[in-house]
């Protein structure tokens, strides 16, 4: 029998909320899946879409498999980062929101790259469980965007005529060459790295931060 108090979780809400806004953006969104954009929102969907449905069948706040969760927050990280940075050079993506055109392209725009990693993170943060990732995981969270790097390259080189052969500019070696190419994947796996570092350190303080507020509230005198 399904606890009927899961409907009342902050929890559950939340990542009812980080679907909806990953479903919003994909379905206005123009990318294909060539793009590390469409993949990461993809698994963020399938990973939170998979903990909503576990989450309301076992009446359980905690979400499935927590140390998957780790790195689709990683991945959804790396997507937000090399856009606002790298793609858009630091710009404030708001004024964007409100530019004449198609609204629906630049709001999806902004849910896959900005609200669907934030709400992400804050979930990382603020919901348990906490310390269940150890630090030896780091790097298998690093095998999916090193992987997807490579098969870019791999496909760019076997089929040369594809309509978007380096979806990234750093994966493009027509100017530079593969030196080039092979240095900013040396820069971005310790980008990567540190960013996974800081993330699992965020998890350890959100654990410890947690444990001191339960034990202020236990040691409240009880109200006679």
């Amino acid at each position: 029998m399904v606890d009927m108090s899961i409907w009342v979780r902050p929890a559950l809400w939340w990542r009812v909320g980080i679907v909806l806004a990953a479903c919003f953006g994909l379905t206005f969104h123009s990318s294909s899946l060539v793009y590390f954009t469409v993949q990461s929102n993809l698994i963020v969907l399938g990973y939170f879409g998979a903990s909503v449905y576990w989450m309301v069948r076992r009446g359980d706040p905690a979400p499935a498999a927590p140390r998957l969760r780790g790195a689709v927050t990683l991945w959804i990280m790396i997507t937000g980062l090399v856009a606002h940075i790298l793609l858009n050079h630091g710009a404030n993506p708001l004024p964007g929101l409100v530019e004449s055109g198609n609204l629906f392209a630049n709001w999806s725009t902004f849910a896959l790259h900005y609200l669907v990693p934030g709400m992400v993170l804050l979930d990382w943060l603020v919901f348990a469980p906490h310390r269940v990732v150890p630090y030896t995981d780091l790097p298998l969270w690093l095998l999916y965007p090193l992987g997807y790097a490579l098969v870019a390259l791999g496909r760019a080189a076997v089929y040369p005529g594809f309509d978007t052969p380096y979806p990234y500019y750093f994966l493009d070696p027509t100017e530079r060459g593969y030196d080039w190419v092979f240095g900013q994947f040396a820069i971005l796996t310790v980008e990567f790295t540190v960013l996974g570092m800081i993330l699992l350190g965020l998890d350890r303080l959100a654990a410890g931060i947690g444990r001191r507020a339960r034990r202020d509230v236990s040691s409240l005198p009880a109200r006679g």
